[in-house]
């Protein structure tokens, strides 16, 4: 009888180059700066609004929306209430992709995309307040806010590659 040499199976090395490096730095850094600015954005823009002004619109802003379709038709203090709502519910949409583990970069990111989306429509509605009262500078900086957020919804959407 023949003695058999056991199978040894062959191993694969990978070596972690610069590259490699330079590419996991580069994906947790703008993740990170994707769930740290969104998600302090809305915390403390819905906390304002909901909590410490217990959803009454400022007297000075308020002021300017007197007789406006928005104070004519849902009232003043009712769309600030919406509003910080509105920036409540993208917060939690943030917590709940933080949670279901998407800034890992191997998962999928269905959850953070639906957050980007619920945030352009944020600014787009913040956008219509700043509109009827004629604030353009307020309205050229809030789309500037929308637009960068479909450009990082695109960059995750569309260029963000899915790690195995």
């Amino acid at each position: 009888m023949a003695a058999h040499a056991a199978h040894i199976p062959e191993t694969r090395r990978r070596s972690i180059g610069v590259s490699d490096a330079l590419d996991a730095a580069t994906y947790w850094a703008g993740i990170a700066a994707v769930y740290l600015s969104y998600g302090f954005l809305w915390f403390y823009a819905a906390k304002e609004k909901l909590f410490d002004q217990d959803g009454s619109m400022p007297a000075g802003l308020a002021k300017a929306y007197h007789g406006t379709i928005i104070d004519t038709t849902i009232g003043i203090n009712t769309s600030w209430l919406l509003l910080g709502v509105l920036e409540a519910v993208a917060f939690l949409v943030i917590i709940a992709s933080l949670a279901a583990g998407e800034f890992l970069p191997t998962r999928s990111k269905p959850i953070l995309l639906a957050g980007l989306a619920l945030a352009m429509f944020t600014f787009a509605v913040m956008t219509f307040g700043q509109n009827v009262i004629g604030n353009f500078e307020g309205v050229a900086s809030l789309f500037t806010y929308m637009g960068v957020t479909g450009v990082v919804y695109a960059v995750i959407r569309y260029w963000l590659p899915r790690r195995s």
